[in-house]
């Protein structure tokens, strides 16, 4: 026989069907990876067909929630959508979006397979300095708690003022048009208003009061309460804290995981999603005078007293294009 015989192509992978499927179907191959059913034929079960698994497609998408350019694609099993992340399903990654799709669009381009982990910073996988504030105790309050790629911050019942920190040592200037993705869950979203919680970018830490911290863009929380709200500062121009009408649900279950989302693609009018759907679009988020470099920032806070909190962040990433 010859050297090699060709079984595959780069961009294809045959299996037998378990299933009648129809051209175009989505499927999860063996191994985990998102397959498109090539061909105009209508397969039976047990034919063998090709499906392929890289390329750009254009899938069905998920009414009511937003893509932008570059982000995660999963694909819902039972909806037979793409849609913006998995639950405790049989979903699964497809690929990462090509363009923004709006919240109406019926569609959306997807490379697929595209690496899902790749992105320029990420506060699981690089640096960060976490500057306790408070009396610090083993199991207690102190450093984050890593439980697999998830951080676990928390405020303990000692009467004292205390703040836990999570700054990025990698930054990036405003200009690198940066999309900024987190994932959360909070178990305990403070028992009382002593508590602040926030996450975003800023060029700078507090040891007391986010609020101080001169250049930022950030999810707010009050402790005591579930209002989600989003506030902004460049040094020149401030957004106080103000209410996106979305709350948070506390708990540590799949279903009690949010997802913010910053734009930063235009400084002078940052867009923030909650949930894959936009939020203040009404309202003008402009960190144009920051002069940075902006980090990822994490920041539990309480002023003295009894209060507790607990926060757990399971993917706090950001991603850079030329635009």
């Amino acid at each position: 026989m010859a050297d090699a015989a060709l079984i595959d192509t780069d961009d294809e992978r045959k299996i037998y069907l378990a299933a009648a499927a129809g051209s175009g179907e989505v499927q999860q191959l063996p191994g985990g990876r998102a397959g498109v059913l090539s061909g105009l034929a209508t397969p039976e079960s047990g034919d063998r067909v090709a499906f392929y698994d890289c390329g750009q497609f254009l899938v069905t998408k998920t009414s009511g929630v937003v893509f932008l350019d570059g982000g995660r694609v999963y694909w819902d099993h039972s909806a037979n959508a793409a849609t913006l992340r998995k639950v405790n399903d049989r979903d699964f990654y497809i690929g990462r979006a090509v363009g923004d799709a709006a919240s109406a669009d019926v569609v959306a381009r997807v490379n697929l397979n595209a690496p899902e982990w790749d992105y320029d910073l990420s506060l699981a996988h690089s640096s960060f300095r976490p500057v306790p504030t408070g009396t610090q105790a083993v199991g207690g309050f102190g450093f984050p708690k890593v439980c697999g790629n998830m951080h676990r911050i928390d405020l303990t019942a000692t009467n004292e003022a205390q703040c836990i920190d999570m700054l990025s040592v990698d930054r990036f200037a405003l200009s690198a048009n940066a999309i900024v993705e987190a994932r959360l869950r909070i178990p305990t979203n403070g028992t009382t208003s002593a508590v602040d919680f926030n996450i975003g970018v800023a060029n700078a830490t507090s040891t007391t009061d986010a609020d101080a911290i001169a250049e930022s863009i950030f999810f707010h929380i009050d402790g005591g309460a579930l209002d989600i709200f989003a506030e902004s500062d460049d040094g020149t121009t401030e957004v106080a804290a103000t209410d996106t009408t979305v709350n948070a649900t506390e708990g540590s279950a799949v279903a009690n995981r949010l997802e913010f989302w910053i734009d930063l693609r235009n400084p002078a009018a940052a867009a923030l999603y909650i949930d894959g759907v936009r939020v203040l679009s009404g309202t003008t988020f402009n960190i144009a005078a920051a002069t940075g470099p902006l980090g990822l920032l994490v920041h539990l806070e309480k002023t003295s007293s009894t209060a507790t909190a607990s926060i757990e962040i399971d993917q706090f990433t950001a991603r850079f294009s030329e635009q």
